[in-house]
């Protein structure tokens, strides 16, 4: 693994340094402010918004509230009217997002070398870190080793928001989630990996009819969850692929567990493995636009490029009387962000045919959520498994 950049800043009159993390690719903040139980909400909603992050060393529960404190202070600001074209509405909610993400990101805790947090009435987090970062390291060199006072304990920084977000992501992967397609089994997703919790696109692979049950590709398998289905639908075997190393432990383990493993091959690739089968199965990211953390690169694609990837290459990698199964929502084009004849064009461009289509609407709380300011494309979104087949066979 790539070592931590670091980080520096100044306590108690003396220059401190530490290791920076950040999963989503931040880079270590050129202001950082001490504070403590006694600062206040609107102290640190200041600061933060003017780019200077707080190192927190009171409390941890204290740290959780000022936290929730600064969120109430940036969902109070005043609200712009939405703005009629969807689309536009789409980047504005986005922006709204960052901007929230960059404000809370500012409430920094210290780790120890061990992943432990040198707070009081802090939670044990050594699982959830090295899960997340690795094992632990030796101390950095010119760090808190140094220092006499809790400073000595800091051995890397991270943004309380992210901290937290690990400790949620382990106990998602510890109870796993529930999927009605495998007869209520349970999928347990790692860190970074996206969690299979829309269950409408794990079922169109449950019902759609299989054109053979001798091999199967899974491109971007992430958790496994459709090699897994796959495999108990009667597939004698399943090649899975992924680029992502997280994924790729996650889609073995969970086939491990389920039972399957026998029959599922997890292997790192490039969209393709090598070969060709009568069933090749995709479910990309289904909204054309910039990731911002790990786990968003299984919702946006930037430019289809996964999208169009998996098209292009599709062909080659059937067999005569083979089928590919595109999962994609159209959430996309009610976000006019790809308009439907785009999608149709690139089936052929891609010199493929559409033998059928299988359609289920969202389920999701978001779909029924008025307030939210992309409701009427949520509402309106449907998810297809696209039968796909050689337009010259």
């Amino acid at each position: 693994m790539n070592q931590p950049p670091v980080v520096e800043w100044t306590e108690a009159d003396r220059p401190r340094a530490a290791r920076w993390r950040s999963e989503n690719g931040s880079p270590p903040p050129r202001r950082i402010a001490v504070a403590d139980d006694r600062t206040r909400a609107d102290e640190a909603y200041k600061l933060a918004c003017e780019g200077t992050a707080l190192l927190w060393r009171g409390d941890f529960h204290n740290a959780r509230q000022l936290l929730t404190a600064m969120a109430r202070r940036i969902d109070r600001r005043p609200r712009k009217t939405p703005p009629a074209d969807v689309t536009q509405a789409f980047h504005v909610h986005r922006a709204a997002q960052n901007h929230r993400a960059r404000i809370l990101g500012m409430v920094l805790v210290p780790l120890d070398a061990a992943y432990g947090v040198p707070l009081h009435r802090a939670p044990d987090v050594r699982e959830a870190c090295t899960r997340a970062y690795g094992p632990a390291e030796p101390a950095a060199e010119g760090g808190a080793d140094t220092v006499e006072d809790s400073a000595a304990a800091t051995d890397s920084l991270v943004s309380l928001r992210e901290l937290l977000a690990l400790i949620g992501a382990n106990e998602w992967r510890r109870k796993g989630v529930e999927i009605p397609a495998l007869g209520g089994d349970r999928i347990h997703p790692h860190y970074g990996v996206f969690s299979p919790a829309r269950g409408e696109y794990v079922d169109l692979v449950a019902e759609a009819p299989l054109p053979s049950q001798e091999l199967a590709f899974d491109i971007g398998t992430g958790t496994g969850v459709l090699a897994a289905v796959l495999a108990r639908r009667g597939v004698r075997r399943i090649v899975a692929t992924d680029q992502d190393p997280r994924a790729l432990a996650c889609a073995r383990e969970n086939t491990e567990r389920l039972g399957v493993a026998d029959r599922v091959e997890v292997v790192e690739a490039d969209l393709f493995p090598a070969g060709r089968a009568p069933l090749v199965v995709c479910n990309p990211p289904w909204v054309p636009a910039k990731p911002t953390s790990p786990v968003e690169r299984a919702v946006y694609d930037p430019g289809n490029q996964m999208l169009h990837g998996f098209l292009k290459g599709l062909a080659d990698h059937l067999t005569p009387d083979g089928e590919g199964w595109l999962i994609l929502s159209d959430l996309a084009e009610h976000l006019g962000l790809r308009p439907h004849a785009e999608l149709l064009d690139a089936f052929a461009l891609s010199g493929l045919t559409v033998l059928g289509r299988l359609d289920v609407t969202p389920r999701h709380p978001r779909a029924r959520d008025t307030s939210d300011p992309l409701h009427v494309a949520r509402a309106a979104e449907v998810t297809s498994l696209w039968r796909l087949a050689p337009a010259d066979r």
